[in-house]
């Protein structure tokens, strides 16, 4: 049985092991495979910051404007780990030649049609991300951003194999790919 100096030593010996226990901090780029579970990938140097911003183009008759903002502690959840990381997300809106609205993201709290960065090459200017697809992932690829200058950014996007994936899903659900799937696509800072 303890006495109460016993008690007081436990419990302070116990707030400062919890006080001391923080997440491991790495840099942007780390590795997965180096990311221990729970820890806290960075963006120390501010490699995401110049790509904030809302920017906006015309490809084949369709407005694109995306919203690129940075989300800090963002939870990457997967079945070997689980980390935080900081990213750049990408919400976006796609409009047809007479205005009217085909996809708007903006208020998009899902995984469908999410983009969020992977990894910067900073030699480059360039970010990677992943846009997860519509429905039934239809459009699951990879997406690189190249910052030109303090006003453009150039976009390119590669899906995955539409036909196959989109054959697989429900023929009521939209598997329209409505950004714009091609390369050195220039987008303007609004």
């Amino acid at each position: 049985m303890m006495n109460n100096k016993s008690k007081i030593l436990f419990t302070l010996t116990l707030i400062i092991n919890l006080m001391s226990c923080k997440a491991q901090t790495l840099p942007l780029n780390t590795p997965f495979l180096d990311i221990p579970n729970g820890a806290y990938v960075k963006d120390t140097n501010n490699e995401l910051n110049p790509y904030i911003g809302t920017y906006k183009t015309n490809f084949e008759g369709k407005e694109i404007t995306l919203f690129i903002t940075k989300q800090e502690h963002k939870l990457e959840e997967s079945s070997l780990k689980n980390y935080y990381m900081d990213a750049l997300v990408i919400k976006y809106i796609v409009r047809n030649s007479s205005g009217t609205i085909l996809q708007d993201t903006q208020n998009n709290n899902s995984d469908i049609a999410s983009i969020f960065s992977i990894s910067t090459e900073p030699s480059e200017n360039t970010v990677t991300f992943i846009y997860r697809g519509t429905n039934c992932n239809v459009g699951f690829g990879s997406i690189k951003l190249k910052k030109l200058n303090s006003t453009q950014i150039s976009w390119e996007y590669r899906p995955n194999d539409i036909t196959t994936t989109a054959a697989k899903c429900p023929p009521t659900l939209d598997t329209t790919i409505y950004l714009p799937e091609t390369k050195d696509l220039i987008f303007t800072k609004q």
